[in-house]
């Protein structure tokens, strides 16, 4: 019998709209004003804090809607913007720097959508309000201070292996390295090749010289690595603000974009984010003579820096420490009420700390600071030229073997402590960064682009019900039905994928889909139409109708779909977005017009006896 579906192919459109549906439903409860508490690297949330949040709370006549721990955070639903304002204060005060206070929106979905992870969609920058930055990493300094990590790695190796050596330095994308005699020489050669995976080792015998030139795969390995080191950082940096739900991710060859969702003072995320400071701990050169060094006989194995107290001070060239190994780091007050920073090391650190200071009792020890600022001018080669800045902020005399914990002193002010504090919890960036790009969305204008985008999509999607109606009579209402299935579709797709964000140009993805979705419908019903004029029986007109449209619809969306692809593939963040919608409304309307119309008019009027059809 012509026009029946077999019963599984009922159930299976059935199932694929409920489950739709039933992840469309959180984005129809709204969000909560809420606060977010989570643990630094040092510290948990446990049931102690969530004793102390709600005493706090308490003490300030706030009554929350709710405080859940779960996962080792911490939510506090409230019941007002002022509300979480107010408890995000009083947190940072009870709670202090040792965990993230952030505000947040708190999705109001019911318990039992939750139970089937069930939640709604996320909304980009555009929708929600906040700061978007484009960064771009200085890859000159990247490789610099890998090579620099190599160069100690090299020395290191040689003097082990009791090779003697003039100098290692860096050259271009790799390490010069001139040796003694000609002994030492054929040592370091046997010893060189293929020591280091992706680095090839180039001898000179007449110059008593080897060169190890990094691989094409390794520097390519290296650029990699740097870029996916500042995100990471910034992402920790990104937290120590205490945002939530913020956008962290690489973007082209050597550019990164931030997004930070509800974030209006761009100073401060500016300030935290670009920053490149970071720490050397070297031993102090107390047996050369500091004037020959200011006077440019700087002593082998030896470097001169100024003083932010005054003067200049000789360096040990070897780094102790850098600021990798720091896991957190707390501002303060030493006994005489003068600004400090308390450092903690990982175990590496401490261990390396440990032994440089084992035979250094009584000898003096310097903290090296460095930053990088843009200048704003750019080299030859298109890149963003930094200025490097190295001061000597604290020099001590070692009174015992440290370890894992001890701190630094000399920083001029209350502010610098905390941001360096901050900046060392959070990381050292691997190169120094330039903030190319900077928008700043209010959510006023996130709620009138919501609002908007609302509007297209009803006034789009009642035209074209009603010019579906009035032109193709009952058969238009199924389209009709299939449009406003459509949309419940695309709605639940965009919140089950992780990580999909709907964004402005996201919605007119989802206008022009609803423009779209009727197309295949208008070819198939043409069709039939086509097929009743030459006579065929209705039932005969519906089953032709569909089977020869099939292939021009297919067509047509297979490749509106390959350029949602191309658009997602080299397109940048709102293409992205646009191209997202897009695809997923592409593939949702031919399954709706095709088979979900079809169910519905074979469940109507499939395998009955009629003369002729409202079309």
């Amino acid at each position: 019998m012509l026009n029946k579906f077999p019963l599984w192919k009922n159930l299976m459109v059935i199932v694929i709209v409920a489950v739709a549906a039933v992840y469309a439903l959180p984005n129809l409860y709204g969000e909560d004003f809420a606060v977010q508490v989570s643990a630094t690297r040092t510290t948990t949330v446990d049931t102690q804090v969530l004793g102390r949040v709600e005493d706090r709370l308490q003490e300030i006549n706030i009554e929350p809607k709710s405080v859940v721990l779960e996962d080792g955070q911490l939510l506090v639903r409230l019941n007002s913007d002022s509300e979480q304002l107010r408890a995000r204060e009083a947190l940072l005060q009870e709670l202090g720097t040792d965990y993230v206070v952030a505000l947040n929106l708190a999705p109001a979905t019911p318990d039992w959508l939750e139970a089937l992870g069930a939640s709604p969609m996320k909304l980009g920058l555009d929708l929600r309000g906040g700061v978007h930055f484009l960064m771009e990493v200085d890859m000159n300094e990247a490789m610099r201070k890998i090579l620099g990590q190599m160069r100690d790695t090299v020395r290191a190796d040689l003097r082990e292996e009791r090779i003697r050596y003039t100098s290692v330095e860096r050259d271009g994308n790799g390490l010069q390295i001139r040796l003694r005699t000609a002994d030492d020489f054929q040592a370091a050669m046997r010893y060189l090749d293929g020591a280091y995976d992706g680095y090839t080792l180039i001898d000179d015998e007449a110059a008593q010289q080897l060169t190890l030139r990094m691989t094409e795969a390794k520097l390519k390995e290296t650029q990699d690595y740097a870029i996916s080191q500042n995100v990471t950082i910034l992402r920790n940096r990104v937290n120590e603000l205490g945002v939530a739900e913020p956008l962290v991710q690489r973007q082209g060859a050597d550019r990164i974009v931030v997004q930070l969702p509800g974030v209006q003072d761009t100073a401060r995320a500016k300030e935290i984010l670009g920053a490149t400071a970071t720490l050397e701990f070297r031993m102090v050169d107390d047996e050369n003579s500091i004037r020959d060094a200011e006077m440019g006989r700087v002593p082998f194995g030896s470097e001169l820096y100024p003083n932010r107290n005054g003067g200049n001070v000789l360096l040990k060239e070897d780094v102790i420490l850098t600021g990798d190994h720091i896991v957190n780091a707390t501002s303060g007050f030493d006994e005489n009420q003068r600004p400090q920073v308390s450092i903690t090391l990982d175990g590496a650190g401490g261990d390396k700390m440990s032994l440089a200071t084992r035979d250094a009792i009584g000898k003096p020890m310097a903290t090296l600071f460095i930053e990088f600022k843009a200048t704003g001018e750019r080299n030859a080669e298109g890149n963003i030229i930094f200025e490097r800045k190295e001061e000597v902020i604290n020099v001590a005399t070692i009174q015992a073997r440290l370890g894992s914990s001890f701190r630094i002193t000399g920083l001029d002010s209350v502010q610098e402590a905390q941001n360096l504090a901050l900046l060392l919890r959070a990381g050292a960036l691997i190169a120094p960064i330039q903030i190319v790009e900077e928008r700043t969305v209010g959510p006023s204008l996130g709620q009138e682009n919501i609002d908007m985008g609302m509007q297209a999509i009803i006034w789009g999607f009642v035209l074209v019900l009603a010019f579906m109606v009035m032109y193709y009579k009952k058969f238009g209402m199924v389209a009709n039905l299939a449009l406003a299935t459509n949309l419940v579709l695309i709605v639940g797709v965009m919140s089950m994928i992780p990580g999909a964000t709907l964004t402005l140009p996201g919605m007119a993805g989802i206008v022009l889909t609803v423009g779209m979705a009727v197309d295949a419908n208008v070819l198939i019903f043409e069709r039939i139409r086509e097929e009743i004029k030459a006579k065929r029986s209705p039932q005969q007109a519906i089953h032709h109708g569909y089977d020869s449209a099939l292939s021009t619809i297919a067509d047509a969306n297979v490749t509106t779909l390959i350029a949602a692809i191309i658009l997602f593939a080299i397109g940048t963040g709102p293409i992205k977005g646009f191209a997202v919608t897009l695809a997923i409304g592409i593939v949702t309307s031919m399954f709706t017009a095709i088979v979900g119309t079809r169910a519905v008019i074979n469940a109507i009027w499939g395998g009955k006896r009629i003369d002729k059809l409202s079309v």
